[in-house]
């Protein structure tokens, strides 16, 4: 028998779940849980990376233990966020994408490229938390100075886990950096914003085997399995696990509710501008789709509170 593991990231909790077949059907068994709430610090909102990494390590170990042999595994996580990285050297603090550092860049970067016109070229709704603006507040800090590279979150912990860079193509559409109908990085509007050219990798598509994990992890987690890439932004991979016509719409519900269809090419108008729909990176088609309000006020009264 072949098992799977999934580790799935949001941004209140993350689950390991290890799927395998059984008499012709998916069995799937969550092995291990952890939180993944944000941190408030001196900087704001802000992620535990190294946390989040020895988690996401613990629930490995936890499934070897539990399953001796892994075919593969893969990480998706929620969008728009990612750690800077000079060399193999983090660049910190971890940004959170609801911290408030944005609301300065995002007027910043419409004094350089309107709204209209980023839409136009990005087809991706307007939200303060996007990586483009994200990204030009750390070019405005200088933390971009000493930068190598940016990795996406789940690029970021698999890079960890097998010391290879990539940029999955679906997290990598969320911030409003790709052209939405190549699927390639949206050069004119990084060009204009001045961000270096040098961070942007190339994009690798689902189901790209990454490679092996690194030895010290092995000898850590008790075990070797492959790295694949899958839709590595987390809606990406719940609109996966829904097979629908053309008339059929989804609603992925979690911290945020997301609304939409699976489209063969991206709509970007007039009417979907004024809307704010997105369009984001799929399996081979585009999620167009609109970000309502989640499960997210629960969380923070859960947090606070403790219930």
């Amino acid at each position: 028998m072949k098992y799977y593991l999934a580790i799935d990231l949001g941004a209140s909790s993350g689950r390991h779940v290890v799927g395998y077949q059984k008499d012709g059907e998916v069995v799937l068994d969550e092995v291990y849980r952890f939180k993944t709430l944000m941190d408030n610090s001196e900087n704001g909102l802000v992620w535990d990376i190294p946390r989040l990494l020895c988690e996401i390590k613990m629930g490995i170990q936890k499934t070897f233990k539990k399953y001796k042999t892994i075919e593969s595994l893969s990480i998706d996580t929620w969008g728009v966020d990612y750690v800077l990285m000079n060399g193999d050297k983090e660049i910190i603090p971890y940004y959170a994408y609801r911290n408030s550092r944005n609301e300065k860049s995002v007027q910043k970067v419409h004094k350089i490229i309107n709204f209209d016109e980023l839409y136009a070229k990005t087809g991706i709704q307007f939200a303060q938390f996007n990586t483009i603006y994200q990204l030009f507040d750390d070019l405005c800090k200088g933390r971009l100075e000493n930068a190598t590279d940016y990795l996406m979150l789940p690029s970021y912990f698999t890079y960890k886990l097998t010391g290879v860079k990539t940029h999955e193509y679906t997290n990598e559409s969320t911030g409003a950096l790709l052209n939405p109908n190549t699927g390639n990085y949206c050069f004119p509007v990084i060009d204009k914003l001045c961000l270096p050219r040098k961070l942007f990798g190339e994009i690798k598509q689902p189901g790209f085997v990454v490679g092996d994990l690194l030895p010290e992890v092995q000898k850590e987690v008790g075990g070797n399995c492959k790295v694949i890439l899958c839709a590595s932004h987390d809606t990406a991979s719940a609109f996966e696990s829904v097979e629908i016509d053309d008339e059929s719409i989804l609603l992925s519900s979690g911290t945020w509710s997301l609304l939409g269809v699976k489209n063969k090419e991206p709509i970007v108008n007039e009417k979907s501008l004024k809307a704010n729909y997105t369009n984001e990176g799929g399996v081979g088609y585009i999620r167009f789709l609109k970000n309502i309000m989640g499960m997210y006020l629960a969380n923070c009264v859960v947090s606070e509170t403790g219930l």
